[in-house]
């Protein structure tokens, strides 16, 4: 009954209920700008709520975390351009959908299923918090190694028709990831001397760059095409498509919940590997993936927003953030005199039905408020060209500029927007680029981790794959992948599998 209590305490009190709201809002719109971070707006929200009571300060955080990981998704459908790397995949089949005039359909899709993927996250949260932060914590550094290499795998997912152009396109984001101060050794790799390089190149501008000024610059040779109308008749799903798409929804939903309880990965990661599955277990798409499948926009949608009740079981449970922005939560509830971790369920269980109650609370504003000014945010796309191109190049310039308010980066979006341009121009693929950035840190981290618990023997290594359950997994389920790439198995394999798709 307690327990019942704590969870409708932020549902009951007006003021509780009206921080959420406005937590919610302001995140959304947060998200939705490029540049502007969750992790950024949740920080500065720390400074003006430590002297607020507790509860105050955790509804408006807690709306503003829901709201922005959702908000990344607009600007994603309509531009083209991820207002968060958790978006990234969510515009390869979100923006062609806009560009058939069917922005309103997608925005309202996906803002159901994020909510189906959030109820998703919190109700793992409220019922196996314990268990899977018993999970995540015997991840390995050599476990976390292989979940990047598993990440990186899905180069295959977003090559469109040749692999070796997305291989090649990856393998360079994983250079790009590289540039800076080793983590461990803090020597120079790839700087040349330069100190601006010592802090690496901002993937946030990277990817700016390669989705927001290559599409500018790509639409400036269609300037004589008509605008597209779009249909907004429709913005709440069709009952029988939300059926239809609702068993891919909560897979992928479990995926976001499991890659986002593990420490150090996110809805990034989540999104790409919902993607990922969805492409691999649709067999008949309505659309080809890429070109504008439902599948390909709901997929990373539910998995990205069921990542956030992934992210708060290690830092309720274990006191470990699951992502940067809940580090920052946990610096929060330090200010606050509360102590995250096992100690917290025992001594102050109130807080944790607390978050629950106020994260599903933020959830059910995410569902008003993102089916709420679609035909508002869907005349962005109907916008003479002459008018939208320097839109973009200026959310992309300003976007750029609040990373870290340095010039450099605006440097570095634009020299990325124009590589990004020719590689459109010679069909090469631009998501295998932000993978390999975002991978790169968590694959060569725990590869160097890995390598110096076994003393430096690649062998050992590899023969203490074979000594956890969780690693032998991982370990098959890349070799699995890769043995699908092969001819044998498109020739002989497959056939016998799939006769129908044969």
């Amino acid at each position: 009954m307690d327990a019942l209590n704590y969870f409708a305490m932020s549902w009951l009190s007006p003021e509780l209920l009206a921080l959420t709201a406005l937590g919610t809002f302001l995140g959304i719109y947060v998200g939705a700008i490029p540049g502007l971070s969750v992790t950024m707006a949740v920080s500065i929200l720390i400074s003006f709520t430590f002297s607020w009571d507790v509860n105050n300060a955790l509804c408006l955080m807690v709306g503003v975390y829901m709201g922005g990981v959702y908000g990344g998704s607009r600007t994603a459908i309509l531009l083209n351009i991820p207002g968060a790397p958790s978006a990234i995949a969510t515009a390869l089949d979100g923006y062609p959908l806009a560009k058939k005039g069917l922005a309103g359909e997608a925005i309202g899709l996906s803002t159901v299923m994020s909510v189906v993927g959030g109820f998703i996250g919190i109700l793992v949260l409220a019922l196996a918090a314990p268990s899977i932060a018993d999970f995540a914590i015997t991840f390995q550094p050599r476990d976390y190694m292989m979940l990047g290499i598993l990440g990186i795998m899905l180069v295959g997912s977003l090559s469109g028709s040749s692999l070796a152009k997305g291989i090649f396109a990856g393998a360079f984001g994983l250079l790009i990831g590289t540039v800076g101060l080793d983590p461990m050794t803090a020597d120079e790799r790839f700087t040349f001397g330069i100190i601006e390089l010592w802090d690496g190149i901002n993937p946030v501008a990277v990817m700016i760059g390669l989705f927001g000024i290559s599409e500018a610059l790509h639409q400036l040779q269609h300037m004589d095409k008509a605008v597209i109308k779009q249909k907004i008749s429709r913005i709440i799903p069709r009952l029988s498509d939300v059926k239809k798409y609702l068993p891919l929804s909560v897979r992928t939903s479990f995926i976001g919940v499991i890659v986002g309880a593990l420490p150090g990965t996110g809805g990034d990661i989540a999104a790409l590997m919902a993607y990922d599955h969805a492409k691999r277990s649709t067999k008949e798409p309505d659309v080809e993936f890429g070109k504008g499948a439902k599948e390909g926009l709901i997929a990373p949608e539910s998995a990205n927003n069921a990542a956030v009740g992934g992210a708060y079981i290690p830092m309720l449970t274990l006191g470990i953030p699951g992502d940067a922005v809940t580090a920052v939560f946990i610096g929060a509830l330090f200010i606050h005199g509360l102590n995250p971790g096992p100690l917290l369920m025992v001594e102050q269980p109130h807080m944790f039905w607390f978050t629950v109650g106020n994260l599903t609370l933020a959830n059910i504003f995410i569902l008003i408020f993102g089916l709420t000014g679609i035909k508002l945010f869907s005349k962005i796309v109907e916008c003479p060209k002459g008018i939208l191109i320097p839109l973009i190049f200026l959310l992309s310039i300003v976007g750029a500029y609040a990373i870290n308010n340095a010039i450099t980066d605006i440097w570095w979006m634009l020299a990325f927007g124009v590589f990004g341009y020719f590689m459109r121009l010679y069909g090469f693929p631009v998501g295998p680029v932000i993978l390999g950035v975002i991978l790169s840190s968590l694959t060569d981290e725990n590869w160097r981790r890995a390598i110096l618990t076994e003393r430096g023997s690649v062998i050992d290594l590899f023969v203490h794959l074979f000594t956890s359950p969780l690693s032998i997994v991982l370990f098959m389920t890349i070799v699995l992948i890769l043995f699908t790439k092969t001819p044998l198995w498109s020739k002989v394999v497959k056939p016998k599998l799939f006769p129908n798709d044969a």
